[in-house]
């Protein structure tokens, strides 16, 4: 179970009422800002390793990983 808060004066207030009882003991860990990579960067040793993949590969996946039916080419 976690609550959101933030510190004013030195106290930890948070940001929603919360029903815990007196004496609880609790802990209070900072939350820093992360900055998280993009979906390129993540996948950047994977892009474009590969070149000569079906046209169809994102539609048809299964059908070249699995062999199950291919989809047809719907504009959906």
């Amino acid at each position: 179970m976690g609550f959101k808060g933030h510190i004013e004066g030195n106290v930890v207030v948070l940001d929603e009422s919360v029903d815990l009882p007196e004496g609880t003991v609790v802990e209070v860990l900072p939350v820093t800002d992360q900055v998280r990579p993009t979906i390129a960067e993540r996948f950047k040793k994977v892009i474009g390793v590969v070149d000569d993949l079906p046209e169809d590969m994102a539609r048809n996946h299964d059908h070249y990983i699995h062999g199950t039916p291919k989809r047809c080419n719907s504009s959906r």
